[in-house]
């Protein structure tokens, strides 16, 4: 199969502006990953998707005060004040409402470093932009062979099937995309997926908080002039914005009284970066053990680097903090970790979760890759945030090396070396967890924390065996 040409790409990119004033590098082909490969993310989705629902039942029964074993006592009320904390009184009692326990987010998308050891999930994101980037991606480089989800049409497709069947009695049900001015970067994404699934006749119809249109506890948007009563609401804004949705307090009350559908459901702690150190509590394991599947337990104690929680708790003169050690010794203050070498900063700090910092890489320092003043500022804002939001500590996993060609410019291609970010979307439905599609960003080798920059190639993945 020939190189697709740069021109071809970025023509039909600019055709279809996908994310507001965003541009990056161009590839000629998908990024090839290996039937073992593919195999592993189908077995983190289904991890992932027995995470969430593991996490809900460790949230709820904290919350109720009830012993979190079967045969043995362990309490755990410090987990739901962990993930309660910052979070308003109406959203924490929505989300222990008996009749919204057992959902999970439709879409799933863990972050992937490639590293020498095979992957590290860094985050699970159930708010994930980029599904519409890859499934035109998809539909772009569709030309070549074993594109993972197949024609970007086929995605979204399977994208509305799964919202559709949140409510199985309806027919051909009633989507709202509902994007918060915050999220506005991605809503030309959502207009794409939108015009698609209209033109099969679905309907979809992406929309402003402000536009949705009450009458008694239904909800309505306006389509053409007239009202169209919603079945289901795909939230696109992090509950940290919550805020600012003029229209939180109807959403709210209609998914309450069985009158929509909201996906993902708005679980604040569902946002919370700090359920990954969860994972590795000590106290916790037990309840993991037990809650999850063998495979499932296996592959994400594999997979997420051993993660703390940055709490400022006052100890007594015989404990020590849940945390990395520093010189050799434990700590009992957070900030002796500013005292720590550089190799003992291979570690990230990054907010948690529920506030404006957290999304994105805006919250993010890799102590060894900035200066020891850095260091210790980051680590003191961490504490002094603690009240308003906690803060997580990670081991760092560096992604290693790996080759990939590019367009240098519209003539040249050659290949560049970099570190690799995978995002692979699940779709959930029931208890399956379905690998839809995998957007590849590919950041030169000098950056150390990948995401989307002009620098970087985005582009799809493709089951390859070379």
């Amino acid at each position: 199969m020939s190189a697709l040409s740069y021109n071809y790409l970025h023509e039909s990119l600019a055709a279809q502006p996908l994310f507001e004033d965003k541009t990056w590098r161009l590839s000629p082909e998908a990024w090839r990953l290996s039937q073992k490969q593919v195999d592993e993310l189908e077995k983190i989705g289904q991890a992932c998707l027995e995470f969430y629902r593991a996490l809900d039942t460790l949230y709820q029964r904290s919350a109720a005060k009830k012993n979190l074993l079967r045969n043995r006592d362990l309490n755990a009320s410090w987990v739901s004040s962990y993930l309660d904390r910052g979070k308003p009184r109406r959203l924490i009692e929505h989300a222990r409402l008996k009749e919204l326990r057992s959902n999970v987010p439709c879409v799933i998308r863990p972050d992937l470093l490639m590293t020498e050891d095979g992957f590290a999930l860094t985050e699970l994101d159930s708010v994930p932009g980029g599904f519409g980037l890859t499934a035109f991606l998809n539909k772009l480089y569709s030309s070549e062979t074993d594109i993972i989800g197949g024609d970007g049409d086929a995605m979204i497709e399977a994208f509305f099937d799964t919202l559709a069947a949140q409510v199985p009695d309806v027919e051909n049900p009633v989507v709202a995309i509902i994007v918060s001015d915050e999220a506005a970067t991605y809503r030309p994404e959502f207009d794409y997926i939108a015009e698609v699934l209209r033109s099969k006749a679905k309907h979809v119809h992406v929309r402003h908080p402000d536009d949705i249109m009450p009458m008694g506890n239904k909800l309505f948007v306006p389509v053409e002039g007239n009202p169209l009563q919603i079945d289901v609401i795909y939230r696109f804004w992090e509950l940290f914005d919550l805020g600012n949705v003029s229209t939180a307090e109807l959403i709210l009350t209609a998914a309450e009284e069985g009158e929509v559908v909201v996906t993902p459901p708005m679980k604040a702690y569902h946002e919370e970066k700090l359920n990954l150190a969860l994972l590795h509590h000590h106290a916790l394991e037990d309840f993991w053990r037990e809650n999850l599947s063998k495979g499932a337990f296996r592959t994400l104690r594999k997979i997420v680097p051993h993660s703390w929680v940055m709490d400022p708790v006052e100890l007594p003169p015989n404990a020590v903090l849940d945390a990395p050690p520093v010189q050799g010794k434990p700590i009992i203050r957070w900030e002796e970790l500013g005292k720590a070498s550089q190799k003992e900063r291979n570690l990230i700090i990054k907010a948690s979760g529920f506030h404006e910092t957290a999304w994105g890489a805006r919250s993010v320092t890799l102590g060894s890759d900035v200066s020891r003043e850095e260091w210790e500022g980051a680590i003191e804002e961490a504490v002094e945030m603690a009240g308003e939001t906690l803060h997580v500590l990670q081991d760092y996993r560096k992604p290693n090396r790996q080759r990939h060609p590019v367009y240098f410019d519209a003539e040249n291609i050659g290949e560049m070396q970099g570190r690799l970010r995978l995002c692979p979307y699940y779709l959930v439905r029931g208890d399956s967890a379905t690998l839809s599609g995998t957007l590849a960003t590919f950041c030169p080798a000098d950056k150390k924390i990948i995401h989307g920059m002009k620098d970087a190639a985005m582009l799809p993945c493709k089951l390859s065996d070379s």
